[in-house]
């Protein structure tokens, strides 16, 4: 429908498989699992409740009569108690148990968090590819001297691959953040209105024994080991906020990878993927703006604001519950965790199509290497017997001169050919080149890049070897 608005984090930039993550879809039938497994859970621990009603409830989790459901909804203005009884509608005989003894943050926050947690697997997923797409990169470019900057001015030389690995060791610290939210997931439970499970006390005749169990019985149905210890009506909204904080984590790297390929495209040293007719811009015919860069740069920065959404949510809470974070979270959790997914589809995307110059790198090297070179030329002189102190005002009076030519007259560095046309240096404008190579002044960046890979790459892409070689497509 074009005359309504529609997300564009949903219409244009995240993936099917996220997008379903935080669909009605998946957030009604994880609801209706929820309640066969409270159902299944108060049977085995004594409740009246027949086989027969629990079979009726399997028989039509997928099948939701969301027609019934939203009729209903706008009549009492509660949206799990149109569930409850849209669900009954279709099953008669366990009408009468379903959501027994529960509240509504029972299906609503139980549900959030096999989402998050579903998503989160998800993002992990992605942002595995893109540490290997890469570390692909870092590997097949780790021997290219390149410019380093520092304050983005000429400092001394690194590698393409080199600088690589500083985007991948950014991402290997959000995944390292992302694997420890995961190995501590649980679900709230079924811990009543304010958290007490009075009506439970009531259900099971005080035997706590039973209570107890039955948290446990359903987090094992849900597939996971555990529940929140203690709770209001709610789990904790720090949570969402930690959750979030991942996410900003990533889109912190994301970001800072996206402003370096801006910054080298302008330089025309590396360039994002450019396609056969793609168009860069509307006006200016022979541009090639680096776009997929600066929409991760913008999603990126939308993520890193959001996040500042639960964080506020969690700190303004009163008590045991109030519902002030009910319309947020519907918004600020689903969009961070589509942005992010958008954002790591084109990293992986960017990376797996990056356009090196050498030529034009070496020349930006081979401007400024023979500042960067004068310790050594001058080292090389005294040698062969020249006076250290006369050879450096030497070299800084040259330095400035030939700096001069080519700040103010746009005309070649000719340090070289000034230091070799002076005798006090003994030396020619061929043994002045060969101190030169580029690859004397880049330390130890090669092996640094091959220890990189095998101590934390090679690693990691065994542990996750069932998830590496995903496609990504950018729809726009």
């Amino acid at each position: 429908m074009k005359d309504i608005y529609e997300s564009p984090l949903n219409s244009r930039y995240s993936s099917k498989e996220m997008k379903f993550l935080f669909s009605p879809d998946m957030k009604f039938k994880t609801w209706r699992r929820l309640w066969i497994a409270l159902a299944e859970a108060e049977k085995e621990l004594g409740l009246n409740i027949t086989d027969e009603q629990i079979n009726e409830l399997k028989a039509a989790k997928d099948d939701i009569n969301y027609d019934v459901a939203e009729k209903r909804e706008k009549e009492v203005r509660h949206d799990v108690m149109a569930h409850v009884y849209a669900y009954g509608e279709q099953c008669p005989k366990a009408k009468g148990i379903i959501h027994l003894g529960a509240t509504s943050c029972y299906v609503g926050d139980n549900t959030d968090l096999i989402v998050m947690n579903e998503a989160l697997r998800l993002i992990r997923t992605k942002l595995v590819n893109a540490i290997v797409k890469l570390t692909e990169f870092a590997e097949a470019k780790k021997a290219i001297p390149t410019l380093a900057f520092t304050h983005f001015q000429a400092a001394q030389l690194t590698t393409v691959g080199k600088r690589a690995t500083l985007w991948i060791h950014d991402l290997l610290l959000d995944l390292e953040d992302l694997e420890f939210l995961l190995s501590k997931s649980k679900l709230l439970g079924c811990k009543g209105t304010t958290g007490t499970q009075a009506s439970f006390v009531e259900l099971f005749d005080g035997d706590n024994e039973k209570i107890k169990k039955l948290d446990k019985l359903i987090a094992e149905k849900l597939g996971y080991d555990d529940v929140y210890p203690v709770s209001g009506q709610t789990y904790s909204r720090k949570i969402d906020s930690q959750f979030l904080n991942v996410l900003s984590g990533i889109a912190q790297s994301a970001y800072k990878f996206s402003n370096d390929i801006r910054l080298l495209q302008h330089l025309k040293e590396v360039e994002e993927p450019f396609e056969k007719n793609q168009i860069g811009s509307s006006a200016m015919a022979y541009k090639r703006n680096p776009m997929r860069s600066e929409r991760i740069g913008s999603l990126a920065r939308y993520v890193i604001v959001d996040a500042l959404n639960p964080a506020i949510t969690a700190s303004t809470q009163w008590f045991e519950r109030t519902l002030d974070d009910s319309a947020n979270k519907r918004i600020s959790i689903p969009e961070a965790f589509l942005a992010v997914d958008a954002i790591l589809e084109l990293v992986i995307n960017v990376s797996d199509g990056l356009v090196v110059y050498p030529n034009v790198i070496n020349q930006h090297v081979m401007n400024e290497l023979p500042f960067m070179a004068t310790e050594n030329i001058m080292m090389a002189a005294v040698k062969k017997g020249g006076d250290r102190q006369e050879l450096h005002e030497k070299i800084r009076t040259y330095s400035m001169q030939a700096a001069r030519e080519v700040k103010e007259f746009g005309r070649e560095n000719d340090l070289l050919t000034r230091i070799a046309a002076d005798k006090e240096f003994d030396t020619t404008l061929e043994e002045l080149e060969e101190i030169l190579d580029p690859k004397g002044f880049t330390g130890r960046s090669e092996n640094q890049v091959d220890e990189f890979i095998v101590n934390f790459i090679n690693p990691l892409k065994s542990k996750y070897a069932n998830d590496i070689g995903i496609n990504v497509e950018i729809n726009i």
